[in-house]
């Protein structure tokens, strides 16, 4: 049989077989050794510049290889999942392909590899099963103690047991004079962890079956007021939107157990869709087209007052006439909402969105909420929804000094709130410091002799990549590696104290159990199963077609055509004398 041709553009160029495998693996192993020194609390930090010194976009060099492409993909994966275990992930995809360089070079074939990879990922979710501990979701305390524990090796590990000045919300946290200008941040972090656990606990769904949802990106708002003080940061039982009423003389600014109506339609007379001309011979039918105008006006709020709502809030314009008509009415309104501010109101009150008023009805109206009111912070006005009953949908209001430090403490607190939902959504703890994945690469190895055929060795193969993690944390803290691996291997041998690993300040071995270093179960079996699914993609490419484009200098225009000489250009030719 006759081998296919392919005919390609000059430009564009083709690889296949080993060499692609090579490629990959070399680029992936590239991407984790320059984010490896970033794992636990004493990681390095990188810092990319440009030629003129600024801060490009990171990851913009490292798209242009497919494989690189894949390994940041990894990242962003596991973000949107659990909010946790980015340098992980990548560490453990890189040494996952790694010791499968081996493999291929010995002609094995890559479908072998990754059915060996598979089959010891479900024994490594399995051990993760075995070991997990679960907590009570209901004790603050514990929870409180994950979440530092967890977001700790982010941003806190520098200000060692401060932190403890304000173990319960309700302690007072410790004065910022004492602490000196750098460990203010400490009272952030206790304020940032406090607030992570009572919004996540608000917007908690339960689905049945002990399972529960929370949606933290549409239903938890982080409004940032420079301004005040940190302690004064809060999650409001409700709802905050940067508006103000559309009447403030005319329309009451303070309501208490309001009656809320939410519309996604305009209360304006409609405008033509295209040109419209009307032709008018009398001047009453001007008067009569007006009053129609002012009739269709009135028709729409008389089915929506009809219901007796203190508050109208719509996403679209509202009239000078509409807004006549409620005033009159003793209703207050808000024009020009965004959508996701109106899915939280109709979250946090228990109003429906209508999109028609003739549609309206009682059980539309919201009656969940226990005030509304318009406040002034700095120069702008703030309408506050709260006081709700049982809300699903919660604003965090933050304080601060400056813009970027409210941008900073918003950053830790998605980190705190997704290590939260997490806790939430699946109640299990599993040991910190590199201890789990010792304990999985122990049981791993046990368990290869009982695996039978060539899938054997890189079974044994993937249980060794497991202990990367562990390497690099001592590494990062910079003890004797080998002396530290051998010691946690012998204890981890039989798959005994699986609780035992190491301290990410100090690099010294110890319990993670009394030195409360943690791991939510989720972040853990995502990191897994990311890793080596996206292992076994790389592994599964075996031809690349890629077409690089060659950028001209600048200011160089196209190469001139060459010229064809003619029978008249010869005739015209001067004749150099001897």
């Amino acid at each position: 049989m006759h081998a296919p041709v392919l005919v390609l553009k000059d430009s564009l160029k083709r690889e296949s077989g080993t060499k692609v495998h090579h490629a990959n693996i070399q680029a992936s192993k590239a991407v984790a050794d320059i984010i490896r020194t970033t794992l636990g609390p004493r990681s390095m930090l990188k810092m990319l510049l440009d030629a003129a010194g600024g801060i490009p976009f990171v990851l913009l060099l490292l798209m242009m290889e497919i494989q690189f492409y894949s390994m940041i993909e990894l990242s962003r994966t596991q973000d949107e999942e659990v909010g946790d275990g980015t340098t992980s992930v990548i560490v453990l995809a890189g040494e996952m392909l790694h010791v499968a360089e081996a493999f291929i070079e010995k002609n094995y074939h890559p479908t072998v590899i990754c059915r060996a990879y598979n089959k010891a990922l479900e024994d490594a979710i399995a051990v993760l099963d075995k070991i997990a501990m679960s907590i009570d979701v209901k004790d603050r305390s514990t929870v409180l103690g994950l979440v530092k524990s967890c977001i700790g090796t982010k941003f806190t590990s520098q200000f060692g047991d401060l932190i403890a000045d304000k173990g319960d919300s309700r302690a007072p946290p410790p004065s910022p004079s004492r602490l000196g200008s750098g460990r203010v941040v400490v009272v952030v972090v206790v304020v940032v962890v406090d607030l992570a656990i009572d919004a996540t606990t608000i917007v908690g769904v339960d689905l049945g079956q002990g399972l529960r949802e929370v949606d933290i990106k549409k239903y938890i708002k982080v409004e940032k007021v420079p301004g005040g003080q940190f302690e004064d940061s809060k999650v409001l039982k409700g709802v905050m939107i940067n508006k103000d009423v559309v009447a403030p003389g005319k329309m009451k600014r303070k309501i208490v157990n309001p009656r809320i109506i939410l519309l996604d339609c305009p209360l304006e007379y409609k405008k033509g869709e295209n040109q419209t001309n009307a032709e008018l011979v009398r001047e009453e039918d001007w008067e009569v087209l007006l009053k129609m105008e002012e009739e269709y006006i009135e028709n729409l709020c008389m089915q929506i007052l009809k219901f007796k709502p203190d508050l109208v809030i719509t996403e679209k314009g509202l009239s000078d006439l509409a807004c006549h008509y409620l005033c009159k009415a003793g209703v207050s309104a808000i024009r020009r909402v965004r959508k996701t501010d109106n899915n939280r109101i109709a979250k946090a009150s228990g109003a429906v969105i209508v999109n028609r008023p003739d549609e309206l009805q009682e059980s539309d109206v919201g009656t969940g909420a226990g005030l509304f009111e318009v406040k002034k912070i700095g120069d702008e006005f703030f309408a506050f929804i709260v006081d709700c009953k049982d809300p699903k949908a919660c604003t965090v209001l933050l304080r601060g000094a400056s813009k970027d430090l409210l941008n900073e403490v918003e950053r830790n607190l998605q980190d705190a709130m997704s290590v939260a939902r997490n806790i939430i959504k699946n109640p299990k703890l599993v040991p910190g410091g590199g201890a789990t994945e010792l304990t999985v690469s122990a049981t791993l190895k046990q368990k290869s002799s009982s695996v039978e055929g060539i899938e054997k060795w890189p079974y044994e193969a993937a249980a060794i990549a497991f202990e990367a993690i562990p390497r690099t944390l001592a590494q990062n803290c910079g003890v004797n590696v080998i002396r530290t691996m051998t010691a946690l291997q012998g204890k981890h041998a039989n798959g005994e104290n699986a609780w035992t690993g190491i301290d990410g300040n100090t690099g010294a071995i110890a319990d993670m159990k009394e030195s409360k270093i943690w791991d939510a179960y989720n972040v853990k079996a995502q990191t897994f199963k990311t890793a080596i699914e996206a292992a076994c993609m790389l592994l599964r490419i075996d031809d690349i077609v890629s077409g690089i484009k060659k950028k001209q200098a600048p200011g160089a225009g196209q190469a001139p055509k060459p010229k064809v000489e003619t029978e008249a250009d010869a005739d015209g030719e001067q004749i150099l004398p001897d």
